[in-house]
């Protein structure tokens, strides 16, 4: 259906034999499939302004987001469908019960919007989950400025690891 809106649309599969359906229904003049492991893949190749979609495998989607933030500067927004608690963890404010790591490390980069919710009936066969739809669009020269990104995500990753213990104990083995 993407295709009846666009001139050409890149697709990363992994499953072969969906990357040979694609391969054989649609000319390469309007799709192109990299097939291999969205983890691995270098989006910012593909060039600028990427509008970047897809229903996200939930057991990687976390890893996969991550990964894709690497390419913050050629992303002008991504849309995608994810496990409603992921998408909940992502757009979670300050105080909420589903701020952590997640939370804090895409929004320095992004502003998140939960669009709406998918219920399972939608699907055959249904998942014993919701999914939701978030789209997320990079903040530019609004995102705040971080010097040393690896250890930013150490002292975020140090903060959230154990919430009930105190920061400071959590923090030692990083800041003096």
């Amino acid at each position: 259906p993407l295709l009846a809106h666009l001139d050409h649309l890149d697709v990363v599969e992994i499953d072969r034999d969906i990357v040979a359906h694609l391969r054989a229904n649609y000319s390469p003049d309007v799709l192109t499939v990299h097939e291999g492991d969205a983890l691995r893949f270098d989006f910012a190749a593909l060039g600028e302004n990427l509008r970047i979609v897809g229903n996200l495998p939930y057991n990687i989607s976390t890893p996969l987001l991550f990964h894709l933030s690497d390419a913050t500067p050629h992303i002008r927004d991504m849309t995608f469908m994810l496990q409603k608690e992921v998408v909940d963890r992502m757009v979670a404010a300050p105080g909420n019960k589903d701020y952590g790591k997640l939370s804090v490390m895409l929004q320095v980069q992004f502003a998140m919007q939960r669009l709406f919710i998918v219920p399972p009936g939608a699907f055959r066969p249904p998942p014993k989950v919701d999914s939701a739809i978030v789209q997320l669009q990079p903040l530019g020269a609004a995102a705040p400025l971080i010097e040393n990104a690896k250890i930013f995500a150490e002292i975020v990753s140090a903060g959230f690891n154990q919430r009930r213990k105190m920061l400071r104990q959590s923090f030692k083995p990083l800041l003096s």
